[in-house]
């Protein structure tokens, strides 16, 4: 009898018991999405994004393990509602406390850093074109912004987003994973989680996304568009370039200082020429060790028990509109300029105007040999890809200056 009592009190106590009582169906669904994400992310045939994908996935996975505690608050950091008398902040789950870092903005502003190291600007500097395809890749924010905040009217009340939450939604359009979380920490700082997990998640699956929206848009003749190899840019102006942007980008949108500050500084670093050491460890060491504890934890987010709510699933349906229409902006703009130059631009490249560096010019490159292997677009498509980068982050200071009160 007594070692059925054990017996029993190790299955109640176990999370496997958990798994099946209750709303415990939830974290079998997120740990069976979590298999998925890491099935795509290490599988020979697809290999998304791994570097983003694996912690994102193996996150979802802790968080969904039972009674582990990783992302508990007893001590109230993040919702003080959750706190718990006498708790200290050492009492917080180990995830949590990484997470602080997330919602604090640091870690989206050092990933920032990062890509401005190893960002080269000399593309959209050759072809300043790019600017435009840059800027009308970023249709799907607004896009999903009006869609945002037109809810409560669809849904008759069932579901509402308040605008600075539409704004956040709309964010996720750009593929900017640390734009999304340094505009949602402001403006919707409840909603952070989901737009995080949507955010990075559809960067991940970039391969996946952008390929049909851009053979529905564009004619076999014009992705076979060959472009010609673009100018050299000088020194001098990859130095200017970084200072100058901060400067005009500072001065007209405050808001977006720190976003485009740090990545600007992480440029200046790459191109000044006496600063190798720290543009090195800001490309390699910070930005790795910043990208397993940022996505790792974004993945933690996504607790079944928080995250299968009908409000959630239609933020990341939203984030999923916002992606493929800024895809589909910056491809038919690209069309307009084939017509413009007389076929010289290539519509393939548009796709890239996405701020995901450089995955989205990595596809731009694959379609385009597909249907002519001759083409060679990645050096074109990171014109508009790194002026994505600096278009989203604008886009976000501007929305912290309407809506961030």
């Amino acid at each position: 009898m007594d070692i059925l009592n054990v017996l029993l009190g190790l299955w109640s106590s176990s999370g496997i018991s958990k798994l099946f009582i209750g709303d415990g169906w939830k974290n079998l669904v997120m740990i069976g999405v979590s298999l998925i994400f890491l099935f795509l992310a290490i599988h020979p045939k697809f290999r998304f994004e791994p570097l983003l994908l694996v912690p994102i996935a193996f996150g979802i996975l802790l968080a969904n393990m039972p009674a582990t505690g990783l992302m508990a608050d007893p001590a109230g950091i993040m919702d003080a509602s959750q706190a718990v008398p006498g708790a200290h902040w050492y009492n917080d789950g180990v995830l949590r406390l990484i997470y602080a870092g997330v919602k604090s903005s640091i870690f989206p502003c050092l990933i920032f850093l990062g890509i401005g190291a190893m960002t080269d600007f000399g593309p959209l500097l050759a072809n300043p074109i790019s600017l435009l395809l840059g800027a009308s890749a970023q249709f799907g924010i607004y896009v999903a912004f009006m869609i945002a905040i037109s809810m409560g009217t669809i849904t008759g009340g069932a579901i509402q987003f308040t605008a600075g939450e539409a704004a956040s939604i709309g964010i996720i359009g750009g593929a900017d994973g640390p734009t999304a979380i340094f505009t949602a920490s402001k403006l919707a700082p409840q909603l952070l989680a989901p737009i995080a997990l949507a955010a990075y998640s559809y960067m991940a699956l970039i391969p996946l996304i952008q390929p049909p929206i851009m053979k529905l848009l564009t004619t076999k003749k014009e992705r076979e568009v060959e472009m010609k190899q673009l100018r050299a840019v000088s020194k001098t102006e990859k130095i200017i370039f970084p200072i100058a942007v901060f400067i005009i980008v500072a001065l007209l949108i405050p808001d977006a200082a720190s976003l485009i500050g740090f990545l600007m500084l992480g440029n200046l670093f790459k191109e000044c020429g006496v600063t190798e050491r720290l543009s090195e460890t800001a490309q390699n060491s910070l930005t790795n060790i910043v990208t397993i504890m940022l996505g790792t934890t974004v993945g933690a987010t996504a607790n079944g028990q928080d995250f299968l709510k009908a409000k959630t699933i239609l933020i990341v349906v939203l984030g999923l509109v916002a992606f493929s229409f800024s895809t589909a902006g910056g491809v038919l703009f690209g069309k307009l300029l084939y017509v413009i130059t007389r076929g010289k631009i290539n519509p393939l490249i548009g796709s890239a105007g996405v701020s995901a560096v450089p995955m989205a010019a990595r596809v731009s490159q694959t379609e385009g040999r597909k249907y002519n292997p001759r083409n060679f677009l990645l050096m074109h498509a990171m014109g508009p890809n790194v002026a994505g980068v600096i278009g989203s982050a604008v886009a976000a200071g501007f929305m912290l200056l309407m809506f961030n009160h």
